[in-house]
């Protein structure tokens, strides 16, 4: 939830009311005869968070939910259309290893640990599970009051994740289901992850935009992408330094944006789902406009063997406004697949193209046309051409041992013609 003016001047309401309960209160026994009260205090998450303590066979932890109604959007995507996406969105972005399923099948996870770089020594101590169904997105929110509830924390989300198939995140391969499976482990519980597909929109959402934006950060896509500007969020590193001062002084105030921080990456997470699979699925579906975009699906097609559609979206993307180092680079590669699907002349197009210009690829250009002249024309003259051409723009040792090739069989030819009989020239 947004923090505005209106709700922290409540929360301020609150704090002065638990101050004047507490201030009138009689002074507090000793820690060993008034533990269970003070322990009470120190957990009040229930004043600043929506929510309730769970208890369960491993204990207890408390848990918040959140639910956008289905007539709300997110920036540019409605919620409503979450739950009418196609059943084979994620088959293509996640090669085959996502089955055709439903999207109330789909469950989304983010978590909030004790610490960037994972390790046994790293927690989840809040854990954010999203999904979607008629009614809209919910948002439930699994948190340790204290390292010991982890075990109750699990079981809970272990058996919430039953009904669901699918396991959707963003780096979640990398960091948090690694993680915690290694919880559970420890809590020697078995792992709900282990019988769901995974799907890290991570490595989709970097092969659509990483040559658009400098960085593919959730929260980055989520202003450039879906249009969404954060107000009062917590910086992603400063969160384990603020559970580690909530442990130390029992005060839930500074840990109240990390809950909003989570519910929203969640959420974002869920409405990039609906954008980023459709460039997989079909790229026309999707609505690229952007020629960065474009070149980003067509090398995924070029890795998958998808040549023809590879160089047809690489050849749409050239017509778009690109950097010249884009440019020359997708023109290289047109170029390249052409000649890998035999057709030499959309491959000379393009290295003489290269060739005219001052780039990166200009030399290689020409030595491709010097090839193509000298093996399949048999024509040595063009073939010594191009590569006195490329020699006047790099003098390197394979260039040179072209040209004295070259300067060989055009000798050896110019030697034949003299010995034909002048007979011979005459008719």
């Amino acid at each position: 939830m947004e923090i505005h003016d209106s709700q922290i001047e409540l929360l301020r309401q609150r704090m002065a009311r638990i101050n004047e309960k507490y201030a009138s209160a009689p002074a507090p026994l000793p820690p060993l005869v008034n533990e269970s009260e003070s322990r009470q205090e120190r957990f009040c998450v229930e004043e600043w968070l929506n929510g309730e303590i769970v208890e369960n066979e491993a204990g207890t932890h408390y848990q918040t939910f959140r639910r956008w109604e289905r007539h709300r959007r997110h920036g540019s995507i409605d919620i409503a259309s979450l739950a009418e996406l196609p059943h084979d969105l994620l088959h293509a972005v996640s090669e085959g290893t996502v089955p055709h399923s439903p999207p109330q099948s789909w469950a989304f996870l983010d978590t909030e640990t004790t610490g960037l770089a994972g390790g046994t020594g790293t927690y989840a101590f809040l854990i954010g599970l999203g999904w979607v169904d008629a009614a809209g997105f919910h948002v439930k929110q699994y948190f340790l009051r204290e390292p010991g509830e982890e075990p109750s924390a699990l079981a809970a989300l272990q058996e919430d994740l039953r009904p669901f198939d699918v396991l959707v995140t963003y780096n979640g391969k990398t960091f948090d289901a690694p993680l915690l499976e290694t919880r559970f482990r420890l809590a020697r519980m078995r792992s709900p992850f282990e019988r769901m597909a995974h799907m890290d929109l991570l490595h989709g959402a970097r092969r659509l935009w990483k040559l658009r934006f400098e960085s593919c950060r959730l929260m980055e896509l989520e202003g450039q992408i879906l249009g969404v500007e954060r107000q009062g969020d917590v910086p992603g590193e400063l969160i384990p330094y603020l559970y580690f001062d909530y442990l130390r002084k029992g005060e839930i105030a500074r840990l109240v944006p990390v809950f909003h921080h989570n519910a929203i990456d969640i959420l974002t997470l869920a409405c990039l789902t609906a954008i980023v699979p459709y460039a997989f699925r079909d790229p026309s579906e999707a609505r690229l406009a952007h020629g960065a975009e474009m070149i980003g699906v067509a090398r995924w097609m070029r890795k998958a063997e998808r040549h023809e559609d590879a160089v047809a979206w690489m050849r749409q993307a050239l017509t778009r406004r690109l950097s010249d180092e884009l440019t020359y680079r997708t023109m290289w590669d047109v170029a390249q697949l052409e000649r890998k699907l035999d057709r030499p002349h959309g491959a000379l197009a393009m290295y003489a193209e290269l060739a005219q210009a001052r780039n990166p690829y200009r030399v290689a250009a020409l030595e491709e046309l010097a090839k193509h002249y000298e093996h399949r024309e048999r024509n040595a003259a063009m073939a010594m051409e191009f590569t006195q051409q490329a020699l006047r723009h790099a003098d390197t040792p394979e260039l040179r041992r072209r040209e004295q090739r070259l300067a060989r069989k055009l000798a050896a030819r110019k030697t034949a013609r003299l010995l034909v009989p002048s007979n011979e020239w005459s008719s």
